[in-house]
């Protein structure tokens, strides 16, 4: 039989799992009644007018939706909209990076250890776990480039694998650019659209390097999703040598 000292670090394990897993479906089921848009555009129209104060605080914005698990995608066109396409990249850039850098640490303290008492028994999830481990920048740089699932919920569930986190880091700032670039300038044509004053070859300019962008983007995401295929068979199939 377990001892009590055995039992606690269990029982300690899954309170932080249950606490982890109250918190995530709070969040979901709270955004469902709050008006996320308007209170985002809202959010960005202060910040706007707050001066170089508001770099900080689009970035502690952006923060703040990663961690309730909020999509960004609106914030990211706002940045455009509101600063252009080189500081709106590198702000939204500084922010989803930080953010999920954030949440990545709030679901590893909170139900990482749940997960290592549950891989230990079971050698296929173990191998699993190890091979995320082994190749896991791989992973999150090509889930970064393919929305193979939610961005939020991807920081949350890389936590709780054994994915190092300067690895995590890196792979999801560098895999992130290329959508990055992409939603900062179709924010930053709507923002030179709503001030207007742009001539017709301005615009003709502006609009053969959108095509551009998004065919590179689909391009790079193509690329990305075989690629993450092809690295998630392998590693699910190989099994742990004795």
């Amino acid at each position: 039989m377990e001892s009590n000292e055995q039992k606690a670090p269990a029982l300690g394990a899954k309170l932080k799992l249950f606490a982890f897993a109250a918190i995530i479906i709070g969040l979901i089921i709270l955004s469902r009644f709050v008006d996320i848009q308007g209170a985002i555009t809202g959010a960005l129209d202060w910040i706007e007018a707050q001066g170089a104060l508001g770099f900080v605080l689009f970035i502690v914005l952006y923060i703040v939706a990663c961690v309730f698990v909020i999509p960004g995608s609106l914030i990211t066109l706002g940045g455009g909209a509101i600063y252009g396409l080189p500081l709106g990249f590198a702000l939204v850039s500084a922010g989803s990076t930080l953010g999920a850098t954030i949440t990545f640490i709030i679901s590893r303290y909170l139900a990482r250890d749940f997960v290592e008492g549950k891989v230990a028994s079971n050698k296929k999830f173990k191998a699993m776990d190890d091979a995320v481990a082994q190749q896991g920048w791989k992973i999150v740089f090509l889930t970064r480039l393919t929305p193979v699932m939610p961005f939020s919920l991807q920081n949350y569930g890389y936590g709780i694998t054994k994915v190092s986190l300067p690895h995590y880091i890196l792979a999801t700032w560098i895999g992130m650019m290329p959508g990055t670039v992409l939603y900062v300038y179709l924010g930053t044509l709507g923002g030179q659209a709503a001030e207007g004053g742009a001539s017709t070859a301005e615009w003709i300019m502006r609009g053969v390097a959108l095509a551009a962008t998004v065919v590179v983007t689909i391009f790079i995401t193509r690329i990305a999703r075989k690629a993450l295929v092809q690295a998630v068979d392998t590693d699910g199939i190989d099994e742990p040598t004795a």
